[in-house]
């Protein structure tokens, strides 16, 4: 399951994103002590001497979102067009093995009443990443977001990753690439706006 933290709501109306916390990094630190000890690692080895805390401390950070409150502005201006953000760089942690993944988020809507800050996209896409997560989900979280949170005429969201558990163990694919799409509104129900989003991207339809 996710860990992502519930969602409060400030005077607009609009989801403030709260960040995570209250770790116990002592228990964390013991976890990871534990854990390579069964694996037989000599942690009094000088160089590993550190490498509980630092293996806990790496976890805590990608596990942690970073809370931050959306800001949104009246589309005064009936700004019909799409508004894109491409290549929004992330890392996120697959759920099956705890596993980094990484890639590029590429997030759009159709602006109705309101838009959105354009750092925002790339923030919802740092915020929902930082949990242990599969990709499919990751990118239904960003475009319920936007769809519920925004109302517009439509959202797309595209998230090309490469995921360790399948380049460095397993099957060990190498350069192998996932990518997941969700699109709502008139990106999914109009060819003409999902091939423009698709071409802006610059992916093959």
């Amino acid at each position: 399951m996710s860990t992502i933290q519930p969602l409060g709501s400030n005077s607009n109306g609009i989801s403030v994103v709260e960040g995570g916390g209250g770790v116990d990094r002592p228990k964390a630190r013991a976890a990871v002590r534990d854990l390579f000890e069964a694996l037989r690692v000599d942690l009094s080895a000088p160089d590993l001497l550190d490498t509980p805390q630092r293996v806990a401390a790496m976890y805590e950070e990608l596990l942690t979102p970073k809370g931050f409150n959306p800001t949104t502005f009246p589309n005064d201006d009936g700004y019909d067009e799409l508004v894109l953000s491409k290549d929004i760089p992330f890392t996120s942690l697959c759920a099956h093995h705890a596993l980094p993944f990484s890639g590029v988020a590429h997030v759009g809507y159709l602006p109705g009443k309101r838009i959105l800050g354009l750092s925002k996209l790339a923030r919802i896409v740092h915020y929902f990443s930082r949990s242990l997560q599969v990709q499919e989900r990751l990118t239904k979280q960003i475009a319920d977001w936007l769809e519920t949170e925004l109302t517009p005429r439509g959202v797309g969201v595209v998230i090309d990753a490469e995921h360790l558990c399948m380049t460095i163990r397993g099957v060990q694919a190498a350069g192998s690439r996932t990518v997941t799409s969700t699109m709502y509104g008139l990106l999914r129900e109009r060819d003409a706006t999902r091939q423009e989003f698709l071409s802006l991207i610059g992916a093959r339809s």
